[in-house]
């Protein structure tokens, strides 16, 4: 029976290890460490790159679309065909 509860504990143990690992994004790190094949460890700097260019560009636009939304909005209005003031524009209601 304390062998059981040991073996439950340590279970417990790696499971919880393996969650933080996935958690942490680790697991494709300890999957590609001890292969011997050369694609695959060339397959992780690639998958690193693209998540990292991604994250950035992301970022980027992100910044964009905060900075120039409401000019968008002033110059789709100034455009429109019943031209307003730019108070007109600028105000909530």
């Amino acid at each position: 029976r304390i062998q059981n509860t040991k073996r439950t504990r340590e279970e417990g143990r790696e499971i919880e290890r393996v969650n933080s690992m996935a958690a942490s994004g680790d697991m494709l790190r300890a999957a590609t460490r001890g292969s011997n094949d050369g694609e695959e460890d060339k397959t992780f700097p690639a998958l690193q790159i693209a998540k990292e260019w991604t994250n950035w560009s992301l970022k980027k636009a992100k910044v964009v679309a905060h900075i120039g939304f409401i000019p968008l909005i002033v110059l789709v209005g100034m455009n429109s065909d019943p031209k307003p003031s730019l108070f007109q524009l600028l105000s909530p209601v």
